[in-house]
């Protein structure tokens, strides 16, 4: 979802020249590549061109990952680890000319309980998730393979994006926005977890504009702390229902059915809460200013550009 979003982004430039990769077939306007990213020599076909920009979303979601624990480190570690060292060979044969930059999709997951107030860039990373384990690796290498000048590297840790548009996937965070996105449209969605759960959130379209921003710095700022977490608008669950009401009414919030899952809740109460972004803030990453703006957000985005034109009136 990120990933075409951003295409849509990237493609307002003018001298954009894209190539897009991705496990599943899919329709797109630019040259586009179905592979599997773990398997090996498929990351090489893709660095065989030498592009100057890399963005690695790619992978397993938080749930899907702690379900599947093959699959959640085939991908997530093995599937990145694979495409840097693409890089790295295709750098060496260039003689060292060949340095693209390269902006990572990190998770705010790399964090584990207990946490402080507000967590900022100088807390340690101590996952309770495997997916958070995969990501803390990724970002591990990426400031190794920046530091030995095989790539510019960056990488983000996004807040949990939402409202997330289209069917639910396999991440543990997506009631946060099915109770907003079902009862939008009319329909009824379950809240797994507690009212009182606090958690760190981003719009879509704010996501994109951080890739968009570490797409451009300047790197050297980073030093060679090259992963940093973005901003956010930090919410209860309960928030998020009273923005829903404000914005949609009492009729939408009612269609949200309180159903307890210890699984979800398990994962959840690992997350962190609260973010002191000071560090990406000077650097000019920006997000949204409340989650009653991203719910309007994903109205302007995605309900209404989907929505019927208004009959003409006699």
């Amino acid at each position: 979802m990120i990933g075409r979003k951003l295409v849509e982004r990237l493609s307002k430039d003018a001298g954009a020249d894209l190539v897009l990769h991705d496990v599943v077939p899919f329709e797109s306007r630019h040259k586009t590549v179905v592979s599997d990213l773990s398997v090996p020599g498929e990351a090489e076909k893709l660095i065989a061109a030498r592009p100057e920009l890399i963005f690695h979303l790619a992978a397993i979601v938080s749930g899907e990952a702690e379900a599947d624990f093959d699959k959640g480190y085939r991908v997530n570690l093995d599937g990145t680890r694979r495409l840097f060292e693409a890089i790295r060979k295709e750098s060496a044969a260039a003689g060292g000319a060949y340095r693209p930059r390269v902006v990572f999709t990190s998770s705010i997951a790399v964090f584990g309980a207990p946490f402080p107030d507000a967590i900022d860039d100088e807390f340690l990373n101590a996952p309770l998730t495997s997916y958070g384990t995969q990501k803390a690796i990724g970002e591990l290498l990426l400031s190794d393979y920046s530091r030995r000048g095989f790539f510019d590297g960056i990488g983000i840790r996004l807040p949990t994006v939402c409202v997330r548009p289209g069917k639910p996937n396999k991440a543990a965070s997506g009631f946060f926005s099915g109770i907003i996105r079902e009862p939008l449209a009319g329909q009824e969605a379950v809240l797994p977890v507690s009212e009182s759960v606090r958690h760190w959130f981003a719009s879509p379209r704010a996501a994109v504009g951080f890739l968009m921003h570490a797409a451009q710095l300047d790197t050297t700022k980073l030093g060679n702390r090259r992963n940093l977490s973005m901003p956010g608008v930090c919410a209860t669950v309960g928030d998020e229902i009273e923005a829903l009401r404000k914005v949609a009414g009492d009729q939408a919030a009612r269609l949200i059915r309180r159903e307890p899952d210890p699984l979800i809740e398990r994962i959840v109460s690992g997350w962190p809460q609260n973010f002191d972004a000071s560090r990406a803030l000077a650097l000019g990453f920006r997000a949204d200013s409340s989650f009653e703006e991203i719910i309007r957000i994903h109205l302007q985005d995605e309900l209404q550009k989907s929505a019927p034109p208004p009959k003409a009136r006699a």
